[in-house]
This record gives structure tokens, sequence and C-alpha cells, in this order.
């Protein structure tokens, strides 16, 4: 990839003059939105790894403050109980009780999140050029204001909860991958559980898919994907639905600050880097 970059509107025209308006007052131009330069490999796949590592780092670094978490969870499951939709044990229990649907969610909550994330981002690196640092901006606010989460409200998650009639299917089953259960427990930490990111990052992988793909398959699976994962992380018993519910929160959070940058959402940028101006009416979805 070249590392040449696309200057912006505000660098490529100069500067609108200040005009009197009809009334005598000078009018102040109005603010146009950023262009996106053009990504570079090296520097996408090394910021990538630094965030992860440092958004891992800071999670776990945070004061697990069990007795907290554990009254925290209380509150949270008397709340729901009000809400009237405190009902993932018996989701729990009725997943759990086929062996095969499981341990493939086990697996699921595991891997996916990890691997369905990083190929949209490498889908939107090779095929929206254009729109990949708005969208991946998207990703790394929500994930940021996530940590801010985890150490304000300590959490634990059903299958930890005291006195609770959660099953730890991880545990039950013996699956492999979770690194909140087993041996693998000590190297994370057991009391992040609000906001959920796995709901964070799946609702935008889902949005981008739905908003950008081209293929209808792929766009209602764009839809799916979040709607499988928050059935995933209650059967497993690893998360609340406000958890969830947190976890959209953050994601809308990141639309917010990508918006404020930008002056646009990223899917409606170009799709190509130097293809004209952002005006936010752009189609979202280009012919290839």
């Amino acid at each position: 990839m070249g590392d040449s970059t696309v200057t912006s509107l505000e660098d490529r025209e100069p500067a609108a003059a200040a005009h009197p308006g009809t009334d005598g007052e000078r009018r102040i131009p109005r603010r146009r939105p950023r262009t996106p330069r053009r990504p570079r490999l090296w520097f996408e796949i090394l910021l990538i790894a630094v965030s992860y590592w440092t958004y891992s780092l800071i999670r776990n670094a945070v004061p697990e403050q069990r007795t907290e978490a554990l009254r925290n969870a209380s509150r949270i499951w008397r709340l729901e109980h009000d809400l009237g939709i405190a009902v993932e044990d018996h989701v729990n229990h009725a997943v759990n009780a086929v062996h095969w649907l499981i341990v493939g969610m086990n697996y699921y909550y595991a891997t996916l999140h990890f691997i369905i994330t990083l190929g949209v981002l490498v889908w939107l690196y090779r095929s929206h050029p254009g729109r990949y640092a708005a969208a991946r901006l998207v990703l790394f606010a929500t994930t940021g204001v996530a940590l801010v989460g985890y150490y304000l409200f300590p959490l634990a998650p059903p299958r930890l909860m005291s006195g609770g009639d959660f099953i730890d299917t991880v545990a039950v089953h013996q699956t492999w991958g979770s690194m909140a259960s087993g041996d693998l427990k000590h190297m994370s930490n057991q009391y992040a559980a609000m906001p959920s990111m796995h709901i964070g990052w799946s609702l935008w992988c889902g949005l981008t898919l739905f908003a950008l793909g081209s293929v209808p398959w792929v766009r209602v699976l764009g839809l799916l994907y979040p709607v499988a994962t928050l059935l995933v992380i209650v059967s497993t018993a690893n998360h609340f639905w406000l958890d969830a519910v947190g976890g959209v929160t953050c994601l809308a959070f990141g639309f917010g600050v990508t918006w404020l940058w930008y002056g646009t959402s990223p899917y409606r940028l170009p799709r190509r880097v130097g293809t004209g101006a952002a005006t936010g009416v752009r189609p979202v979805r280009d012919t290839p």
C-alpha cells in the first residue's frame, strides 16, 4: 500500500472568507467533514495489535473487587426481576440440556468475537478504504469507554453469583477456550461483565455488514450475528441482559465520537479515498 495521503478539503480549498449576511452580520463558514486518509497495512496491523494488548492489560489490571462485583450482580438481578426480564437462568438451563448446542455456544463465546471482528476489519480495509478509519474509530472508542465501565462498575457474571441458580457451562462440559473458567480464569478479570463487549463488537460487525454489504445474504447474516451473540452470552451464563444494554450504549458512544470527528456516519463516507467530499448523503452501498 502506498503511504500517500489525501489532503483534507480544508487544505485543498482556500478557507472560505466570512462574508456579510443579509442583516449585515458576518457569517461563520460551515465546517466541512474530515476526509479520511489512505490506511497503511503495516500501521493498521501494529495499531490493532497494540490496542488490543493495551485493552487486555488495562481490563485485567482493574481491581477485581469481588465483594462489590457480587453485590452489583445481586442488584442487577433484582432490577431485572422488577423489570420482568429475569429469565437468564431458565435460558441457561434449557440450552445446557442440549449437549451439542451448549458446547458449540461455549466455543462460539470463546472465539468468534475475535475472528469475526478481525474479519470485518480486513474486509473494510480491502473493500472500503475510505470508510475504514472512521469505522475503526467507532470500534476503538466503544472499547475504550468500556474500560471505564469495568473500573466504575465491577460486576460478577451470573455463573459466579452467590446463591445463583446458574450453570457454568464451560466448567461443567470441560470446554476449551474460556478465559473465565478452569485454569485460564486466573489470566482474566472475572468481574468485568458490564458492559458486554461481545455485544458491542458483534453489533458493530452486524451494522457494518448490513450497511455496506452488497450481497443480500451477507446483510442478513450481519443482522443475525448480534442476535445470536446475545443468546450465547446469556445461555452460557456469562452475562445478564442488562450487560448487553451496556454494550449497546458503549457502541452508541463510539458512533457519537466518530460523528463528531468526521462530521457524518462512517458508512456515508466515500468508499474509496480521494473520490470526493463526504457530504453525508452518499449511498452507503456502492457497486464494486
